[in-house]
Formats: structure tokens, sequence, C-alpha cells
């Protein structure tokens, strides 16, 4: 018998008995095992892939793997984050398959992706991908299995051109990307024949019965943690924010029917609960919940919480965490300018801040964290001056309850009103003006590494040329220094650093991701960029011309 190499997990489901006939796969993190597990999204797509009796499923990560078929099928990867791209390139070398699509026989296995990293922009990443999962795993997964299993014994190319068939699901090789020039934008995206949808629409789950974890082990990062996803999607659109635009519409757990009886099931098996989703405080039966969660057989449960919305910080909300050992709450405020605010669509004020701030101190919490933001579209120095004035006001209002401003610069995203702009070329001195002012008040202040916000920008709004960079930056580092040694290198090939990272893209220009539907139509996403246009006190002129 075989030993486990995950001993410590407790399963919440059954894995199937494969059938002997069944489709051996590989399903990797890219990333250590502590890392991988911890993640919902991968340990719900390796459940699901897992209790088909059809698949015989190996898990694969970077320190760590089960027993490995010689000849998979497939090769699944969920990822995360941008920079882990360096470690599926590595597991593929070591897996013995070629790097780039091209170069792959029949042979090889399918080699396919998802994850939000993936679905937002897959463009730089399409050399290495045969398949792309677009959206929602309670859709398109099974339907990329189903798929499959009709051209299983057929050759490479038959088996993508009828992939590509099946909603959400993006076969990269089968379009054809064109460049007004070697270093120009994109001319066209167009499918390689009639037969291929012109189109990849993301796929979206509509139903209330949302993710939980499907196993529990003290080797997650968070440590014996049951994960349940209370809400999906956030309601507040925030011009810049990918966690809404691209996972509309927002979706709610029911709270009877599968909320608690998931809970329920989980707590069986650790006393630990995370409450994950965007803007979980906004559940409208969220009362409920913390009803629930305040039963006295529950006084032993320790309950984590994600990033919470502002006006939904209640005293009775800080007493229940405190309750079930949190002692701090997270909040996103972006800034503390009202006209920022506007611009970016965060319905929220100062006055608001202060009583979260004031409800979270009397219900017992001993710190709130802040999360703002530096270099947003059409900020201005004096955006920045109210912020630190907001931190000072706060500090005054609720002595002795330990602040923290958390603070990354601005990205654009893929499918938000915002993917048109750069990164603001002044993000970096404008995080050290707040720095400068508000460690000396006793406000604990933490940036984000501006470096880590270029490389991110220029993975958010990369194309398919940015194949043969990540290759050659990957035996440098992963260092914005070596980033830029591999544009160098590659001067007149591809588009320079600015490009991609700095400068405002006309709205008629061809974006990477043109072909790939979003939730929303690049029209809406228009005018949701020029209403927050129209409260700028210096309007880009280029986005304006372009829109005329």
């Amino acid at each position: 018998m075989t030993t486990s190499p995950f001993p410590s997990e407790r399963l919440l489901f059954t894995p199937a008995t494969s059938d002997a006939e069944a489709i051996p796969l590989i399903f990797a993190f890219p990333n250590e095992y502590t890392v991988g597990i911890t993640s919902l999204g991968y340990q719900v797509v390796w459940a699901t892939l897992a209790a088909r009796s059809d698949l015989q499923v190996s898990r694969l990560f970077t320190d760590v793997h089960e027993s490995l078929p010689s000849r998979p099928e497939i090769l699944g990867f969920s990822m995360s984050w941008e920079l882990d791209y360096v470690n599926i390139l590595n597991l593929l070398e070591s897996l013995e398959i070629p790097l780039s699509t091209s170069d792959r026989a029949d042979h090889h296995p399918i080699v396919f992706g998802g994850g939000p990293v993936l679905t937002a922009n897959p463009e730089p990443f399409a050399e290495f991908f045969d398949v792309f999962l677009l959206g929602d795993g309670e859709i398109v997964l099974d339907a990329f299995i189903n798929a499959y299993q009709e051209v299983r014994h057929d050759d490479r190319q038959t088996q993508l051109r009828h992939l590509a068939q099946i909603p959400g699901i993006y076969v990269p090789s089968l379009y054809e990307v064109t460049y007004k020039s070697a270093a120009g934008p994109i001319d066209r995206i167009a499918a390689i024949d009639s037969t291929i949808p012109s189109r990849i629409e993301k796929q979206t789950y509509r139903g209330n019965t949302l993710s939980t974890s499907t196993v529990v082990t003290a080797k997650a990062a968070w440590e014996n943690i049951y994960m349940v996803e209370v809400v999906r999607s956030c309601p507040e659109m925030c011009r810049f924010c990918l966690a809404s635009y691209l996972t509309l519409p927002f979706r709610i757990a029911d709270v009877e029917e599968s909320l608690i009886p998931a809970i329920e099931r989980g707590l069986k098996v650790t006393d630990r609960l995370g409450l994950l989703g965007a803007s979980v405080t906004q559940h409208p039966e969220f009362e409920t919940l913390l009803d629930y969660l305040n039963q006295p057989q529950h006084d032993q449960v320790r309950v984590s919480i994600a990033s919470v919305r502002t006006n939904t910080v209640t005293q009775k909300l800080a007493q229940t965490l405190v309750k079930h050992d949190t002692k701090s709450i997270t909040i996103a405020v972006e800034s503390g300018s009202d006209r920022l605010r506007q611009i970016i669509n965060k319905k929220l004020t100062n006055d608001e801040i202060t009583q979260a701030a004031i409800n979270a101190k009397a219900g017992g919490l001993s710190a709130v964290k802040l999360y703002g933001m530096a270099g947003v579209p059409g900020e201005e120095f004096d955006d920045l001056e109210q912020t630190v004035t907001m931190m000072r006001n706060l500090k005054k209002s609720v002595p002795g309850l330990r602040l923290t401003l958390g603070c990354s610069t601005f990205v654009p995203k893929a499918h938000t009103p915002f993917q048109w702009f750069g990164v603001n070329t002044q993000a970096e001195k404008r995080l050290q003006f707040l720095q400068k002012q508000l460690r000396p008040q006793g406000i604990e202040f933490r940036p984000e590494s501006y470096n880590w916000s270029v490389i991110q920008a220029l993975l958010s709004r990369g194309d398919r040329r940015l194949s043969k960079l990540l290759q050659l930056t990957r035996h440098y580092g992963d260092s914005l220094g070596s980033y830029r040694r591999a544009f160098k290198e590659l001067r007149g090939q591809i588009p320079d650093l600015d490009f991609y990272v700095y400068e405002n893209w006309p709205l008629e220009q061809v974006l990477p991701w043109s072909h790939l539907q979003g939730a929303l139509p690049p029209s809406t996403l228009q005018k949701h960029l020029m209403s927050a246009i129209a409260q700028f006190t210096q309007p880009p002129q280029e986005l304006l011309l372009a829109s005329c």
C-alpha cells in the first residue's frame, strides 16, 4: 500500500474509484503544497476532478506530489499569482513536456490552465498552454473533460479544434494575432478559420450554493482552516477592481439551505472557520449568520473574515469576531479624498470610516487595517494630503486602537473601466510621501512593493509577445531589473516596458484580450470610464479624443 504524501489531510468529499480506462490527469499548483492547499479554488477543482470515475487524478506541487502517471493525457494548472509562471515552466520541464505548445506532439498531454490570473488575461502565457478555462469551474470544468472524452483517441489538432467549440474554452493556438509593427500595438486578433468561434465568453455560475473547503489540513498556510465562500463578486464595482468587474454578477450563498449546513460539515473536523468573499458583510442575511455563530455550541470556534465593507462594521460584528478569537478587521478605503472616491466609484465617506473604527473599538477589536491606493487615475497631490488628514483624524477619534494603512500602487486590470490607464509614473514618490507623513504620527504604514506593481502591470496588460521575455527573465530572476534586462535584449522585437506599464491606451486600440468576453461589454466599460473622467481635474486628452 502506497503511503500518502499528505498524511494530515481530512477529506470532506469522497474520491471516486477510477475506472479501468480512466484518463490519467495531473492537477498542479505552481507553488509549495502549504500555499496551494490553502487555495479554495484549487481544492474545489481537485475535488471535482477526483470525484469522477473516468479520471485518475494525481496532485503536483513544487515540493511534493502524489504518484504521477508515466503518460498523463491531461495536465492542469491553477494559477493565482502572476510570478508563479516561473514554476509552471519548471514543472513542464521536469515532466519533459515542451514549453511551447507548437513543439508538443500527440503523445504529450493537453496542458490547461485556469484561475483568476489566467481568466483575466491569459495572453502573456498563451505559448505555454494548449487550453485555458475561462470563468467559473462549476460550469466549464466538467464540460472540458466531457468534450475531451469525445476526442480522446484523436490526434492533437482534432482534439484542440473540438475543445475550442465548448463555451468558455479558449485554445490560443487557434487564434492569430497580427501587430501594426514588431514593437507597436496589436492590429488584429482573429480565429484561424470560420469553424473556430470569433469570441470566447467567460462562463458564469449563477447558483446560490458556493464553494467550501474539500480538505482540511494542519499543513495549510492557514492551519486547519475550513473555508466557506459567503459571497462571490462585489456589488460596489470600484472602477479599478478585477474582483468585482470580472466576476459579476454578485452572488450570495443561501444561508439556511447551503451556508449553515456547509459550516456544520466543516466544524465536524476543525474549529477554525474562514468566511471568504470580496464583500462578505454585504450578504443580505449576514446578521443571521452572526446569530448562528454566536450560539453557545460555537464558543470555541475561531473565525477569520475577509475584507469587510466599511459601513457594515457594527459593534455586534466586532463583538462576534472578538468572541471567536479575531483581534482585527480589514477595510478597503482607497483614499481620504471624496473626489477620488467618486472617480473610482467608492461609495464611502470619512464619517463612515470613523464610525467603523469607533464600532470596532467598542466591540473589543484591538486593531483596524485599512487598505489604500496611490497613483489612482485622476489623483492629485491634494488627494494624498486628504488621506493623511483622514488617518490623523481617525487616530484622534479612536485612541488606543492600533491603525495600519496598507497601500498599493494602482495597477490596471483587464475587463475593468481603468484597463486603458497606465501606472502613474509618480506613484513610488507618492508612497514615500504617505510614509513620511504617517509614521511619525504613530500610524503603521505598509506600502506594497512599487517594483512588484510594475511587474504586475506588465503581466496584467501583456500580449503574446511577452512569452519570449518571460522565458528570458526566468533565468535572470524575478526582480524588476531582470525584466528591464530582458527588454533590453529584445529591443526592436517587442514593445518597450513603458508601452505595457505606463502608457494610457487609446480607446480604439485593440487590447490583448479583445477577443475574450468578460462580464460586461467594452461599451459599458467605456461609459463607466467616462463617468470617472468627468471628475478629473485634468482629463487625459488621449482617451477623450479617442472617444469622440
